[in-house]
């Protein structure tokens, strides 16, 4: 009840207590003599300001705050718990308000917290890296999260208050939260989905979800996306297969040499000098796969130190384009750098001259005779740009993703036949990527590759 609701009441109870006074002032009046009319006239005017007064003390001290009370009441019902009932300063009606005020304050704690808490939980949700999903003890959604939509696309709204079994069409999933409530335990599923274009493995997990008194009341479905465990594994199975290729080839050429020189062929000079010089060939490449192999290892283990200086590129620079012009001679390539002068920039000298050198080889060992291997040096504000290009055989489309792979080899025959390893350019990413810079490949097939090196020039 409002101020003027109130106000209209009192005037209402002062009205009929005056109309009262006044008419038994009328009948007693008319019932005695002049003389005693003022007397009554008077004591009926005291009884009236006394009743007033103890009405107006009755509205005051019980009535207002009681009704105060009862529209707060009303009002916290409603959920509103901003509102605050009027506090006399002292009796029953001053406890009455007091408790009620408390309680009103109480209740808007308890729901700022709440929001605090459902907005927590609503973010932690939100940014988990697996897709999450809450269905009912019936099978209907009642929570999605942001990277539930990522994984299957469409809104929340298109999850949220259907069955699962209609919003979800993978067969593996229905299977798993079947599983789920019949055995009502943790049960794990995979599916295959497109996400951008890009194949992605999930696994699903399904919990059941029960109240306290052990009641089955929903399930909660996780959905971790494991395409990187898959590459990861891939690739260590790969790894496995090239090593123990790579390492079969010249053992087996080092053994079968040697047990032929053993078998009597070492009385042909010439034919046991031939031998020699391949299994030193042999040997020399075994080295080099072992020493690429613990390059590798430990530059995957991040234990590799880098050796910051400042590089001065004009005089850092001379030492490696002698040594690949001297190999571009052997073929008859020809050789052209392009090396902005001035240039210089933080980083570990040695290092990065692995990087060129290894690079720069590569050019030359896929490129024919008469062609042309570049290097390219440039700098801008914030980093230093390099690139290697050569009109060799190029790299397919296909293989763009996968050089940078431990014994990935665009063309197998010319690699081993020049000596590669298959793990330069693995060993080159790491060391780039140590630098906090990155290297990305431009290639047409037969037309030739460029290789493109950026690194900060502070980090």
């Amino acid at each position: 009840m409002d101020d003027k609701s109130r106000a209209n009441l009192f005037y209402r109870y002062i009205f009929i207590v005056i109309s009262v006074f006044l008419l038994i002032g009328l009948m007693v009046i008319s019932l005695v003599a002049n003389e005693e009319q003022i007397f009554i006239l008077f004591s009926l005017l005291i009884g009236l300001i006394i009743v007033l007064v103890l009405i107006y003390h009755m509205f005051e001290n019980y009535v207002r705050p009681i009704r105060a009370a009862s529209n707060v009441t009303n009002e916290l019902v409603k959920g509103n718990y901003n509102v605050r009932t009027y506090v006399k300063p002292y009796g029953e009606a001053q406890k009455l308000s007091n408790s009620i005020n408390v309680l009103a304050r109480n209740l808007q704690e308890m729901s700022i917290q709440e929001k605090m808490q459902g907005s927590q939980w609503k973010t932690v949700i939100n940014n988990m890296e697996s897709g999450l999903m809450l269905i009912d003890e019936r099978g209907y959604v009642h929570l999605v999260n942001r990277k539930f939509i990522h994984m299957f696309g469409n809104k929340s709204v298109q999850y949220i208050g259907y069955l699962y079994y209609d919003v979800l069409t993978q067969t593996s999933i229905h299977k798993v939260v079947q599983e789920t409530f019949l055995y009502e335990e943790k049960m794990t599923g995979a599916i295959t989905t497109i996400i951008n274009g890009n194949k992605h493995y999930i696994e699903v997990v399904g919990a059941p979800v029960f109240n306290d008194l052990r009641e089955l009341k929903g399930a909660v479905l996780v959905f971790h996306d494991i395409t990187e465990l898959k590459r990861v594994e891939e690739m260590r199975k790969d790894f496995v297969a090239n090593v123990s290729h790579e390492l079969k080839t010249p053992v087996t050429s080092i053994r079968g040499f040697a047990e032929t020189l053993l078998d009597g062929a070492m009385e042909d000079k010439g034919l046991t000098e031939e031998f020699l010089h391949i299994i030193l060939k042999e040997s020399t490449r075994l080295q080099a796969l072992v020493d690429d192999l613990l390059e590798l290892s430990k530059l995957e283990k991040e234990e590799m130190k880098l050796a910051q200086k400042l590089i001065h590129v004009d005089s850092w620079i001379q030492s490696i384009i002698r040594l690949v012009e001297q190999q571009a001679q052997k073929k008859s390539i020809s050789f052209q750098p392009n090396i902005e002068s001035g240039v210089t920039f933080n980083g570990d000298p040695d290092r990065l001259q692995q990087v060129l050198l290894n690079l720069l080889y590569n050019a030359i060992s896929y490129t024919s005779e008469d062609g042309t291997v570049g290097l390219s040096l440039q700098e801008n504000s914030e980093e230093v740009e390099i690139k290697v290009s050569d009109t060799g055989i190029g790299i397919p489309d296909d293989a763009k993703q996968r050089i940078f792979e431990r014994f990935y080899r665009v063309d197998r025959a010319r690699s081993r036949n020049t000596g590669g390893t298959g793990l330069g350019l693995a060993i080159v990413k790491h060391i780039v990527e140590a630098h906090k810079g990155s290297i990305t490949v431009e290639s047409e097939v037969d037309e030739g590759s460029t290789f493109i090196v950026k690194v900060p020039k502070k980090w």
